[in-house]
């Protein structure tokens, strides 16, 4: 298990990449541990480079009675 931060847009592409290959990885594994913690990391890079901002859900959605 060769995990880094990321810190780049190839960085998470990479991690994306991984995480994908080990969506069938046990719990308690080490390919289940590896998951985790790449998904923990995709998930801090995610909350720092893809805010979301000015979004009021009652005026983005509406639905029809």
């Amino acid at each position: 298990m060769n995990i880094f931060p990321i810190r780049t847009d190839a960085d998470y592409e990479a991690a994306l990449a991984r995480i994908d290959s080990l969506m069938d990885a046990e719990l308690d594994t080490p390919e289940g541990d590896e998951l985790d913690i790449l998904t923990t990391l995709v998930e801090s890079y995610e909350a720092k480079h893809f805010v979301l901002t000015g979004c009021d859900p009652v005026k983005t959605i509406r639905f029809r009675i």
